[in-house]
C-alpha cells in the first residue's frame, strides 16, 4: 500500500510540473519594435536598459535602420550595457566613412587620404563614375557588422536567432517593402539602413534594397504577424513639422524624408501596446558625437521609465512575479583581431591568377599556416589599394578542426579619381587633382596623373611598376608655375615668377607598413620669369637674382609614420631623413664638386590625458658645398614642409617664405587641446640656430617665435585661424586655412 501512494503522489507530482511547464511555455509573447532615425535611434538602448531592469520578456524583435542594429545586435545576445559600450567605443566618422584604416595603408596612400575630399572609382564594367548608387559604399559599415555578428555570418532563418528577428528594408526597383526573416544578419542590418543617395544600397536578386524607413520606418505590424501578443515600441520620430519650421533646403529635405517614413506608421503605433515616444531635439540623425550618444541614451532610459507602471501591469498579464528576470542570453563577443587561426585553405574568388601570387607573396600566404583578422583586413585593403578592386570582403569558415578563409573581390577599378579645394587669406583658393589608373599590361604598371590649379600650378605624371613584392619602381614628370613672395625680417623682398621641370627615376621604392624608403636620380631644371623688387636693392646688391639652372641628383629618403591622424593626432610618431648629392654633369658642379643636402626631422606625440597631447620635434636642413645655388637655399616660414618651395621648412610666428642661412636646425613644441568635440586650440613655439659655416652654428642670434590658433576638424579638411610672432620679424601676422594642405 505504501508503494502505491508513493507511485500515485509522484505520478502527480509529474503532471503538476508538466502543466506548469506548458503555461509558462504558453506565455503571451512580448515584441520590442525600434523605429528608423539614424543616431536618434541610440535612445533605443535606453529603452532596452529599463526594460531588462524591469525583467519584461523579450521574445521578439523588429526594427528599420537603426533599430535594426540595435535590434539585430539585441536578438543574438547583446544585452543594452554592452551596445552602451559598443557605440561608445566605435569611432563613428571612420565607421560611416570609406576610408581605409590608416594603419593598413601605405604612406603614400595615408598622404592621399589627408589631401584629397573626395574620392570615386570608375568600374571597368560600366566605365561610370561610381556615386550615383551612393556617397559611401558603407564597406566599414558592412565589416563591423560581420565582426559583432561573426556566429551569423551564414544564411539563416532569423527565426531560429536566440530571439526572433526581423528587419525592413525598401526595394526601389517597384518601390515596395522588403522584410528581412532570413538571410545573413549582416547584410540585413545594413540594407535597412542604406539611407538614399548617401550609403550605397544592397542588391539582392533583382532587387535594389535601400533604407526600410522609406517604407515602413515602425514595423509593428510585422511583429504581430510574426506572432506578438503584446508590443513595446520605441520611436524617435520627430514631432509633425508646421509651415513655420520649413524655412531652410535642409528642413525641406528633411521634411519630405520624415513625409515618406511615415507610411504605416500610425497605424503602427495605433496596435502598439506601450508606445515610448522619445524626444530627441536638437540631435539629427548625423548626431553620432559622445555628448549626443550620452543625451539620447539617457533620454530613452528616462521616457521608458514614465511607462514603469504599464510594465509592471504587462508584467502582471503575463502571469509573471514582480522579481521575476528572463535568463540572460549568452554574449557573443566580437572576434578577436589577434588570435591566430590555422588556415587549411585560402580561396580567391573573382580574382586573376596573378593578382592571387601577388597577395600570397606579399602576406606569405601558406596552407597550414596561422593568420589573424587584423592580417586578414590589411589584405583586403591591399586588394582595394594595389589591385584596384572596388570593393574586397573576406570570410573566415570552421572547417572540421581548421579553418579556411576566403578573400572575395569586386569588380575592377578603371580609375580612382580624388579631388580635393583649400582655401587661405594667401593664395585665395585652390583646386587639386589626382587620377590613378592601372594599366592593362603584361607587367603590373599603373598611371598617377596630379594637376593642381590656381595661383600656384603643378602638374605630374608618374608611371608605377608594382612587382610582386614590398617594393615598386617610378619614373615620373613634375611641372610646376610658382608665383612666390619672398620676405626677409618679415617685409617683402621681392615677388618671382619661376617655371620649374623635374625628372625623377626612383628605383627603389620599399614599403613595410609605417615604414618608407626609397633611392633615385632626379633632374632639376629652374626657369625664371618675372622677379618685381625695388631698382634701389637691385643696384645696391641687396637682391641675388636667380638665374636658370639645372642639376642632376642623387636621393636616398626614408620615412616612418605611426601618428593615428594627419593633422591632430593623440599618438604616434613621425620622421623623415633624406640625403641628396647635387650636380649638373652627374659628377661634378660647375667645374668642382658638387654639394650636399642633409635633412631631418623628427615628432612625437605624448597624450597627458584624453584631451591633452605635447608634441616636440626637431628639425633642419644643412647644405655643404663650396658652391650652393640660391634656388636649394633653406627656406622656412608657415605651417607645413614643402608648401611653398619644396625644402621650405615651418616655422612659428613667421608667416611668410624667407631664404635663411645654409646650415639650419630648430626645436618646436607643440601643445594641442581637443576642447570640444572637433574644437582644438594649438600653441607653438620654436627656436631655431642658424649659420653658413658650421663652427660658428651656436653664435649667430638665436631665432625663436610663437604662434596660437583655434582649429575646427571639419569634412572638408582643418577650418583654423592662427595668429603668431617672431623676434625675426617682429610682427604680428594671421593666417586662415580651410581644407587639407597641398
Amino acid at each position: 500500500m505504501k508503494n502505491l501512494h508513493f507511485h500515485i503522489l509522484f505520478l502527480l507530482a509529474i503532471s503538476f510540473t508538466c502543466i506548469s511547464s506548458q503555461a509558462q511555455n504558453a506565455r503571451k509573447r512580448v515584441a520590442v519594435v525600434l523605429s528608423g532615425g539614424g543616431a536618434k535611434g541610440m535612445a533605443h538602448i535606453g529603452m532596452l536598459k529599463v526594460l531588462e531592469k524591469a525583467g519584461i520578456p523579450v521574445d521578439i524583435v523588429t526594427g528599420t535602420s537603426m533599430g535594426s542594429i540595435v535590434g539585430g545586435l539585441y536578438s543574438i545576445g547583446y544585452s543594452a550595457d554592452e551596445l552602451d559600450s559598443l557605440v561608445h567605443k566605435q569611432d563613428w566618422a571612420y565607421i560611416l566613412s570609406d576610408n581605409e584604416n590608416l594603419s593598413h595603408q601605405s604612406l603614400e596612400a595615408r598622404k592621399k587620404q589627408n589631401t584629397y575630399i573626395l574620392q570615386r572609382s570608375i568600374s571597368s564594367k560600366s566605365r561610370k563614375i561610381n556615386t550615383a548608387s551612393g556617397f559611401i559604399r558603407g564597406k566599414n559599415l558592412t565589416a563591423l557588422f560581420r565582426n559583432l555578428a561573426h556566429n551569423y555570418n551564414d544564411s539563416i532563418d532569423f527565426s531560429t536567432l536566440p530571439i526572433p528577428f526581423a528587419c525592413v528594408a525598401t526595394d526601389i526597383v517597384n518601390n515596395t517593402e522588403y522584410d528581412f526573416h532570413s538571410g545573413v544578419l549582416a547584410e540585413a542590418m545594413r540594407a535597412s539602413m542604406s539611407i538614399p543617395g548617401v550609403f550605397e544600397p544592397i542588391r539582392k536578386n533583382n532587387m535594389v534594397l535601400v533604407d526600410g524607413g522609406l517604407r515602413n520606418n515602425y514595423p509593428a505590424d510585422i511583429a504581430r504577424q510574426m506572432g506578438a501578443d503584446y508590443i513595446i515600441g520605441c520611436t524617435v520620430q520627430d514631432p509633425p513639422k508646421t509651415a513655420d519650421d520649413l524655412n531652410s533646403t535642409a528642413a525641406i529635405l528633411g521634411q519630405i524624408i520624415d513625409v515618406n517614413c511615415k507610411n504605416k506608421y500610425y497605424d503602427n503605433l495605433a496596435i502598439t501596446n506601450i508606445p515610448i515616444r522619445v524626444n530627441t531635439k536638437p540631435y539629427n540623425a548625423a548626431s553620432f558625437n559622445t555628448e549626443a550618444i550620452d543625451t539620447l541614451i539617457r533620454r530613452g532610459e528616462e521616457e521608458t521609465m514614465k511607462h514603469w507602471n504599464e510594465l509592471m501591469e504587462l508584467k502582471k498579464k503575463l502571469g509573471l512575479p514582480a522579481d521575476y528576470k528572463p535568463k540572460r542570453i549568452a554574449f557573443p563577443r566580437p572576434q578577436s583581431m589577434d588570435k591566430e587561426y590555422k588556415i587549411n585553405l585560402f580561396i580567391f574568388k573573382n580574382m586573376t591568377a596573378h593578382d592571387e601570387k601577388f597577395l600570397r607573396i606579399k602576406f606569405h600566404l601558406n596552407e597550414g599556416d596561422s593568420i589573424n583578422l587584423k592580417k586578414a583586413e590589411q589584405i583586403t585593403t591591399s586588394m582595394r589599394m594595389d589591385l584596384f578592386y572596388n570593393n574586397a570582403n573576406y570570410e573566415l569558415n570552421k572547417h572540421a578542426n581548421d579553418y579556411q578563409i576566403t578573400f572575395e573581390a569586386g569588380e575592377k577599378k578603371t580609375a580612382q579619381l580624388s579631388l580635393g579645394a583649400r582655401f587661405d587669406n594667401e593664395e585665395i583658393a585652390a583646386l587639386q587633382m589626382n587620377a590613378e589608373i592601372p594599366l592593362r599590361t603584361a607587367i603590373p604598371v599603373s598611371l598617377d596623373l596630379t594637376l593642381r590649379l590656381g595661383k600656384r600650378i603643378k602638374a605630374v605624371a608618374e608611371a608605377i611598376y608594382h612587382p610582386v613584392s614590398f617594393t615598386k619602381m617610378r619614373l615620373s614628370y613634375e611641372y610646376n608655375y610658382n608665383d612666390v613672395n619672398v620676405y626677409e625680417e618679415g617685409a617683402r623682398l621681392y615677388n618671382t615668377t619661376y617655371n620649374y621641370h623635374a625628372i625623377n627615376w626612383t628605383l627603389l621604392d620599399f614599403n613595410i607598413r609605417n615604414f618608407n624608403v626609397t633611392v633615385g636620380t632626379r633632374w632639376d631644371y629652374y626657369h625664371h620669369g618675372d622677379l618685381l623688387a625695388e631698382i634701389k636693392q637691385i643696384k645696391e646688391g641687396a637682391l641675388e637674382v636667380p638665374k636658370d639652372d639645372h642639376y642632376y641628383s642623387y636621393q636616398l629618403r626614408t620615412k616612418y609614420d605611426s601618428e593615428n591622424d594627419g593633422y591632430f593626432p593623440t599618438k604616434g610618431a613621425w620622421f623623415r631623413a633624406g640625403y641628396g648629392y647635387y650636380t649638373n654633369n652627374f659628377i661634378h658642379y660647375h667645374s668642382h664638386a658638387g654639394f650636399s643636402v642633409v635633412d631631418a626631422a623628427w615628432r612625437m606625440s605624448f597624450p597627458i590625458n584624453n584631451r591633452l597631447i605635447l608634441q616636440p620635434m626637431v628639425y633642419g636642413r644643412f647644405l655643404f658645398g663650396s658652391e650652393i645655388p640660391h634656388m636649394e637655399g633653406n627656406v622656412i616660414g608657415g605651417n607645413f614642409f614643402g608648401h611653398y618651395i619644396t625644402q621650405q621648412m615651418p616655422f612659428a610666428g613667421i608667416g611668410h617664405v624667407e631664404f635663411t642661412d645654409n646650415h639650419f636646425a630648430a626645436i618646436q613644441l607643440k601643445v594641442q587641446e581637443n576642447i570640444f568635440k572637433h574644437i582644438y586650440i594649438i600653441a607653438k613655439s620654436t627656436m631655431a640656430e642658424h649659420t653658413n659655416q658650421l663652427s660658428n652654428f651656436f653664435e649667430s642670434r638665436t631665432m625663436w617665435g610663437t604662434q596660437i590658433g583655434g582649429y575646427y576638424k571639419s569634412s572638408l579638411g582643418p577650418l583654423g585661424l592662427n595668429f603668431g610672432w617672431s623676434n625675426h620679424t617682429n610682427e604680428l601676422y594671421a593666417y586662415f586655412n580651410l581644407g587639407y594642405e597641398f
